[in-house]
């Protein structure tokens, strides 16, 4: 049995099941930059049902143990989870994982007030001390918010090399940020000096194939989807679904 496979199927089936995902793409939905997309996906809808959660950690720890058969030196001492959607699955990683792992979790930016932290689960006035961190998203998208993350533990002296996530939409642009080719800032100032590895329980990919193997999509529908994975931010565009502009207050 292809266990990775087989793992990524049973999310995909899930998700769709209790509409964690949802696709549509002859009526798609309007993100909040206003483009209107085929697909919705919202992982914390993952949380109601306990065995949605171990699934998902049994997959978090099987990629782990693909990593360490890869190269013995890799043994993650922290599971670190992106906030907020991140911070459950590490959770439930961090409990699991053969001995039990310390946890921390990684803000967007530093808080404006008190320690002003960005990491939480450390003292602010100490680091990770180069231990190697497991940081957990739960979606990778364009990828600036996660690659933003790996750089806040390496700021925090720790050694990020290992991005896992519940679901990737595999874009061209977050691959190219994940390896330092790309800036991860709005400003385009930044990039990552050393790679990061990025491995995912479900691809898009491989959702599209479930989905149409158990009939949630059909032919037409699945070549529109395999369409805006290629160009997202022109997909409506060119099927008539215009940006949504969005009313100034």
């Amino acid at each position: 049995m292809n266990y990775k496979a087989e793992t990524a199927k049973e999310i995909a089936k899930a998700g769709l099941k209790i509409n964690a995902i949802k696709l549509s793409p002859n009526k798609p939905f309007t993100w909040a930059s206003g483009f209107q997309m085929p697909i919705y996906n919202d992982n914390r809808m993952f949380l109601g049902n306990a065995k949605h959660r171990r699934l998902i950690a049994d997959g978090f720890n099987h990629l782990m143990d693909s990593a360490y058969s890869e190269n013995r030196n890799i043994y993650f001492s922290i599971i670190a989870g992106t906030s907020t959607a991140g911070i459950s699955p590490a959770t439930t990683l961090a409990d699991t994982y053969s001995i039990e792992r310390p946890l921390i979790y990684v803000r967007d930016k530093p808080k404006d007030h008190g320690l002003r932290n960005q990491i939480e689960g450390i003292d602010a006035e100490k680091d990770l001390g180069g231990k190697r961190v497991l940081l957990i998203e739960d979606l990778i998208s364009t990828g600036g918010s996660s690659v933003n993350a790996v750089q806040a533990i390496r700021d925090a002296n720790g050694n990020c090399e290992h991005c896992f996530s519940i679901f990737n939409y595999g874009f061209k642009e977050a691959e190219e940020m994940f390896k330092g080719k790309r800036p991860y800032d709005k400003e385009k100032t930044k990039f990552l000096k050393t790679p990061c590895q990025v491995k995912s329980l479900l691809t898009y990919d491989k959702l599209l194939e479930v989905a149409k193997e158990i009939g949630y999509i059909n032919t037409a529908q699945e070549k529109m989807l395999a369409e805006w994975r290629e160009d997202p931010f022109n997909w409506g565009e060119k099927h008539g679904f215009p940006k949504i502009e969005k009313t100034k207050q």
